[in-house]
């Protein structure tokens, strides 16, 4: 196929990190006294920005917080394990490594805060190989919304028809594929209940980064 740059996600698709959030989700509400999590909680809040989840938890738990001070102790629980654990899905590397042997932009386009993303990625050895990381926070709105594909495809100077996005999250892959992108479904746990849906949606969809040179004629 004839593409010009790649859009990814981070966390779920190229970082092996969607089981942090979940622990810190449930580590923060704990603090505050919530034990028993609703089962939609996890769902609801992977659709939303940091700001809009500190909105939703303040008042779904009729939390005495300010949202700064939600998105303060979240972040603060969390930038540990970007700055000194969490890890790259399988193959990202030799993917990255084929895509600059063709010179091929890319970029990272995520609803994590700057400062989490940059240092993982810093620590991973590979933050200056991207184009740039573009947070929903820049775009000021979520990913049920286009504006974060489109303003990427926009800075990498891509037509949406010759941009690939990379996301493991089905409202992710809904909204870019709406938007006319090229969608790959990455298969991660904690989507697998949508796996099914992703695969149908998605113009194609991996369980790894293995091998995806050859499947993608690059």
């Amino acid at each position: 196929m004839n593409y010009k740059g790649v859009i990814f996600d981070l966390d779920g698709t190229i970082l092996d990190s969607m089981s942090s959030w979940i622990d810190v989700d449930k580590i923060f509400l704990s603090e505050n006294g919530i034990e028993h999590i609703p089962r939609d909680v996890d769902d609801m809040v992977k659709k939303l920005t940091f700001e809009e989840s500190a909105e939703y938890f303040i008042k779904r738990f009729n939390l005495n917080l300010s949202k700064k001070q939600v998105i303060n102790r979240i972040e603060e629980i969390i930038a540990y394990k970007y700055a000194n654990e969490i890890q790259l899905k399988p193959y990202v590397l030799e993917f990255l490594d084929e895509l600059d042997s063709k010179n091929i932009p890319y970029c990272i386009a995520t609803a994590t805060y700057f400062s989490l993303a940059k240092s993982a990625l810093e620590r991973l050895d590979i933050f200056s190989r991207f184009e740039f990381v573009l947070t929903c926070t820049d775009v000021g709105k979520n990913k049920t919304f286009p504006d974060i594909y489109t303003n990427s495809a926009e800075k990498m100077n891509t037509k949406i028809e010759e941009t690939l996005v990379f996301e493991d999250a089905l409202h992710c892959i809904i909204t870019a594929k709406n938007s006319g992108f090229y969608t790959i479904g990455v298969y991660d746990e904690s989507s697998k209940n949508d796996w099914q849906k992703i695969n149908e949606i998605s113009d194609l969809s991996i369980s790894s980064f293995e091998n995806l040179k050859r499947i993608l004629e690059i």
